[in-house]
């Protein structure tokens, strides 16, 4: 399943913090963020997790996720 989300990460050294986190969180899934996209976008490729336990996770490292329809 593709998910898309609404993000509060802003750079580069933001994504570089996430990465490890979430390699380790959804192992098995493709995942990107689009920084240039006004929304920050996330999208994940994954049938590993739901929408609200990544949106969970984000909120954990105190980064805001909202999942776009």
């Amino acid at each position: 399943m593709i998910y898309v989300f609404k993000t509060s990460v802003t750079t580069q050294k933001a994504v570089k913090k996430l990465t490890a986190k979430l390699n380790t969180f959804i192992p098995n899934s493709k995942w990107n963020f689009d920084l240039e996209d006004c929304d920050k976008i996330l999208r994940i490729d994954s049938k590993e997790v739901t929408a609200k336990q990544v949106i969970d996770f984000l909120n954990k490292y105190k980064f805001e996720c909202l999942e776009l329809e």
